[in-house]
């Protein structure tokens, strides 16, 4: 599977910029660039250190391309195993474009996406959970995501899990010896350890899987779906929240027709807001849409933040309560925060015993939290924002343990949790050791999936395709 040709592409987004880098990969990527570079101190790259950086000219016969820094990364101290060059030159688009088919013309061949990351794997320089977290920290939006993704790329999950498989494997020799040894009836594999070690297997797979509800929301994006009746100030929130007027604010109800979406970062952990249209029995057909949009996006959110106007409440209490009671019955696992905006409007008598009166509503029901704020003058906004984040749980962040975002991770290990758990029943029961061998086979081979000591063409092509050519 390891190819012997030499790749080139563009390791740096495109377009034009200060410097752009282009990087080659394989066997002769020395030789090809050594044959288009002329040092300005006469050197040849091939005869050069690894690990080191010479300025000159990316030449063509009479013409000179550009001035550049070439790097040097011998194999197989190089990212992908393989003699690596990198080229620094000027950002200009036809400079970057010229270089790259000059290289095309003498025998490269441009990468695929993710091909250099990919070599690197089949390489033995990266597992292939590495692997995946490198595409996880280019995409990296935000504190949380860049830490997980770091985590899993210097192999924190992979030596947790390559442990664990090492673990299982050296008891299911044990049971494959003992089948050799079946007439004789002699036991290699002590059970009870092995009882021992499979129950902590177990314990640890669980560890993970629970993770991913944690890591899954770091690495997407946590939604947060704001809702409530037409003009109690939904898109003066979401534009304090993001402290720029990024939905359209009117006194006339109904202005916002279709949900708008705008992310930011609270306490390193990525919100995605969302500002619904208003909630009212309305015959305006395209309104009516908005306001089916509205149910879609409150399925979706995983925290919900329904909106009143304060100077309502007294009016409209029952009617309050009725709409937080649809909300809860219909979603009762969502995070539910009942905010009281405009109360800048209110007397000090009045907010004290709204206050009251939402501390009361939210400690009768599970998951409920309430405040007030004023989203126009940006009182209780940051009170909000610390709200939000405590429905996050940051704990195993925090302590710097291993969590789960890969969702192929997350089904190898639930596969793996449900064999290991067969393994411990049939130990209960005292099942045969070619039984028990057939669940062990299995278990090691989930956990072969993840860091790749069992793959295939189709799941690496699946996995390399979404990164971006030149890494």
């Amino acid at each position: 599977m390891i190819p012997q040709d030499t790749i080139v592409a563009l390791a740096t987004p495109s377009g034009a910029g200060a410097i752009a880098i282009i990087r080659l990969s394989g066997k002769n990527a020395i030789t090809y660039v050594d044959n288009q570079f002329k040092s300005v101190s006469g050197k040849v790259l091939a005869a050069q250190r690894t690990h080191t950086i010479h300025l000159g000219h990316i030449v063509d016969d009479a013409i000179t391309y550009d001035e550049v820094l070439v790097s040097v990364f011998k194999n197989p101290n190089s990212y992908t195993g393989e003699n690596v060059v990198e080229i620094s030159c000027h950002g200009s688009s036809y400079i970057q474009q010229e270089i790259i088919q000059l290289f095309l013309r003498k025998g490269c061949r441009m990468a695929d996406p993710g091909e250099f990351t990919l070599r690197a794997f089949l390489n033995g320089k990266l597992d292939l959970s590495q692997a995946e977290a490198v595409a996880d920290v280019i995409a990296s939006d935000n504190a949380a995501a860049h830490q997980i993704a770091m985590q899993q790329m210097r192999g924190g999950f992979s030596s947790e899990i390559a442990k664990l498989r090492e673990e299982l494997l050296n008891f299911a020799s044990l049971i494959e010896l003992e089948l050799d040894f079946a007439e004789e009836d002699v036991e290699f594999a002590d059970r009870s350890q092995f009882k021992a070690l499979v129950e902590r297997i177990t314990f640890v797979l669980k560890r993970l899987i629970d993770s991913f509800a944690v890591g899954n929301v770091i690495k997407n994006g946590i939604p947060v779906a704001i809702v409530g009746e037409p003009n109690v100030g939904k898109s003066t929130l979401l534009n304090a929240l993001l402290n720029e007027d990024r939905a359209i604010v009117s006194d006339i109800a109904g202005t916002t027709r279709d949900t708008i979406e705008d992310e930011i970062t609270i306490g390193g952990i990525g919100f995605r807001f969302i500002d619904t249209a208003g909630i009212r029995d309305t015959k305006d057909v395209v309104e009516s849409i908005g306001i089916q949009k509205t149910f879609e996006k409150i399925e979706q959110a995983q925290v919900v933040v329904y909106l009143f106007d304060a100077q309502e409440f007294k009016k409209e209490s029952t009617k309050f309560i009725v709409d937080i009671e649809r909300v809860k019955n219909k979603y009762p696992q969502k995070p539910l925060v009942i905010v009281a905006n405009k109360v800048d409007k209110l007397p000090e008598a009045d907010i004290n015993q709204l206050q009251q009166q939402l501390t009361a509503i939210a400690k009768e029901r599970d998951n409920v939290q309430a405040q007030l704020l004023s989203a126009k003058t940006n009182t209780g906004v940051d009170a909000l924002k610390s709200t939000l984040l405590s429905f996050v749980n940051t704990g195993s962040l925090k302590n710097n343990d291993t969590i789960v975002t890969n969702t192929r991770h997350y089904d190898a290990l639930l596969k793996a949790f449900e064999e290991t758990t067969k393994v411990q029943q049939g130990l209960d029961t005292g099942l045969s050791g070619d039984l028990l061998a057939i669940d062990i086979r299995q278990a090691l081979y989930h956990f072969g999936e993840i860091t790749g000591q069992v793959t295939n063409d189709e799941l690496l092509g699946n996995i390399f395709a979404n990164f971006c050519i030149g890494k």
